[in-house]
């Protein structure tokens, strides 16, 4: 079976799920750690897929993330879980402690429906503010599918993924910059279209004049 067609079985599965999962260690079960299983990994070997894995955050020991995959006896994936009831706008923060204690060079936070991909493209060492790739798995996009079958077991690449992550990143927030000047547009966004066709002085009135054109 094609990855994209396990993707589409695997959301199906998640959808039908969404109603009866109430708690985080339910949505570990049922979703975190079959999603993980689908990208190849050995959800049950230790070695490979480490639960409540420490990692300690200065003078505070034995702080553990969820889970950590491991290649070649070191971590290279983060990953923090929370219930498929929580937002996660409000936990990266968690993940964000960890990911500095660790050479693991990604990070994911997860309520089992969103996956929020970091890494450090900013400063080395410390992890982005914003993920680079984030997928919801009841509408995955057809440009995202490529993307997380990077992070399948079997081909997985950390400077493969690396290289890919800061276009991700960038496209991703210059499409929310555009968004929002389509939305509501600024004095130079509108400036930079009438350069191109009134020769005239924009002066505020004539901008207010064509802010309603533009949008």
């Amino acid at each position: 079976m094609d990855f994209i067609d396990q993707l589409k079985q695997f959301s199906k599965r998640v959808e039908s799920l969404t109603g009866s999962i109430q708690t985080e260690e339910a949505t570990k079960t049922a979703i975190i750690m079959p999603f993980f299983s689908m990208l190849g990994y050995d959800v049950f070997n230790p070695q490979e897929f480490v639960p409540e894995f420490t990692a300690d955050v200065g003078i505070k020991k034995g702080e553990k993330v969820d889970y950590a995959i491991i290649q070649d006896g070191t971590p290279v994936i983060l990953i923090e879980c929370k219930s498929i009831t929580e937002n996660l706008e409000r936990h990266d923060s968690q993940l964000f402690r960890y990911f500095g204690t660790t050479p693991a060079k990604f990070a994911i936070l997860t309520n089992g429906i969103f996956y929020r991909f970091y890494t450090d493209l900013e400063d080395a060492n410390k992890m982005d503010k914003d993920p680079f790739l984030t997928i919801n798995i009841l509408d995955i996009r057809d440009n995202q599918v490529p993307e997380l079958k990077k992070f399948c077991k079997s081909v997985f690449d950390i400077d493969s993924i690396f290289s890919t992550a800061s276009e991700l990143k960038y496209a991703h927030e210059f499409k929310n910059i555009f968004t929002a000047q389509l939305e509501d547009p600024s004095d130079d966004f509108l400036r930079f279209f009438l350069q191109g066709c009134y020769s005239g002085p924009k002066t505020q009135n004539v901008m207010e004049k064509f802010r309603p054109t533009l949008k």
